[in-house]
């Protein structure tokens, strides 16, 4: 099995050192890691609506990125912050998946960074 590693080696806010890879491809399946509403190392500012647009769009990025799409996503992992975000979060991820929405998780958690979402997944595509 041969793996591909996206964006390991690189830095976070600050300049730090990032001890994981973006995402990693192994035979098929591409593991996406968890994303947030993060620009140039800031968090967007806006509440959960603008915040998840902006972590949908990281999530897309790396996705084509490695050459997948949000088609080909058979798993979302999902960290709200304030659980009264939910239906709002729910509104903004309908848009995006649409009629053909994979499994997911959605639980509260308390970020690690100053934000409200946190979205990981995973992607399948026959090679």
């Amino acid at each position: 099995m041969s793996l591909i590693r996206y964006g390991a080696g690189e830095t976070g806010a600050g300049k730090q050192g990032l001890p994981f890879a973006r995402a990693v491809e192994a035979d098929g399946w591409l593991y996406v890691s968890g994303q947030v509403a993060m620009e140039k190392g800031e968090i967007v500012a806006g509440g959960i609506v603008a915040q998840t647009r902006k972590t949908m769009e990281n999530l897309i990025a790396i996705l084509h990125e490695a050459g997948y799409g949000l088609e080909d996503v058979v798993r979302v992992g999902v960290w709200l912050d304030d659980p009264r975000d939910f239906w709002s979060f729910n509104g903004v991820y309908a848009e995006y998946f649409g009629a053909h929405p994979p499994a997911r998780a959605c639980v509260q958690a308390s970020m690690m960074v100053d934000c409200k979402v946190e979205i990981d997944c995973v992607a399948f595509r026959k090679k």
